[in-house]
């Protein structure tokens, strides 16, 4: 745990908060570095199955980066490369990591905070949560990668409403889009988080790795798409001992207990 870092590990659910409330949880340089060491670590786990992201406080899910340090680390192009670098190796990781990742939402969720959500696999969200990309407001560019990640869930029309306009959507227009899983009340949203994030974990984490691969290989070009890398998920499924175990505790009418492999 650091100071604007903070993590904990519930059973198989791996928790990275967000915490810089009195900045609505803005992402600075070293929150970026200590965000990917967690995740690095989860990602190497033999026993973390489900990332849940979150931000700390009740006021703010992630409002993109802190700002204020704009100043002293992004002061040239250098710089400014050097800064999005390192930004950008967190947000890979939580998007490329070969386990569930879900995205716990509330209140403000602005800028790489939207990107941060769709970085993950699931997204719930509290009825209070607010959604903007202000690029065009603040006379920036929105990330290409960013850019993709919002594309691929809301299609082209509404990224495009929300990098034109830079407007508030709340949950309900959220879902409505296809960037939300699930709207839930806020003193509800933590509850159904983690219980979804307990079946997940309960599953077996190498069929749920086949989905996650065989799904993001489907969103790629045709052309791009590695079609051996599918099969050889599945047929690690085929092979492994959670397979078997699972097999004779059907028969047995029991329930199985898998160990990812």
């Amino acid at each position: 745990m650091t100071e604007k870092i903070q993590t904990r590990l519930d059973g198989g659910i791996r928790w990275l908060v967000y915490n810089q409330p009195e900045k609505r949880n803005a992402i600075s340089l070293d929150m970026s570095v200590k965000a990917y060491e967690i995740v690095d670590a989860f990602a190497r786990s033999d026993t973390e199955r489900v990332l849940v992201v979150t931000g700390a406080g009740d006021k703010a899910f992630v409002s993109g980066a802190d700002i204020s340090e704009f100043e002293e680390k992004r002061n040239s192009a250098a710089a400014a490369k050097e800064y999005q670098d390192v930004s950008m190796r967190m947000f890979q990781i939580i998007r490329n990591v070969q386990k569930p990742t879900v995205a716990m939402i509330h209140g403000y969720c602005f800028g790489g905070g939207v990107a941060l959500a769709a970085c993950c696999d699931l997204r719930f969200a509290a009825d209070d949560a607010l959604f903007s990309v202000p690029a065009a407001k603040l006379g920036i560019g929105y990330r290409v990668d960013f850019t993709r990640y919002l594309v691929e869930l809301v299609g082209p029309a509404f990224a495009k409403e929300f990098l034109y306009t830079g407007r508030r959507f709340d949950a309900t227009e959220a879902c409505q889009m296809g960037f939300l899983n699930k709207m839930l009340p806020k003193a509800s949203l933590e509850a159904h988080v983690k219980a979804t994030a307990e079946t997940i974990a309960e599953n077996a984490p190498l069929s749920v790795k086949a989905a996650k691969v065989i799904v993001g290989e489907i969103l790629n070009d045709r052309a791009l798409r590695d079609d051996a890398l599918c099969e050889r998920v599945i047929e690690a499924c085929s092979d492994s001992e959670d397979y078997r175990n699972a097999r004779r505790a059907f028969m047995e009418k029991k329930k199985p207990v898998f160990l990812g492999r």
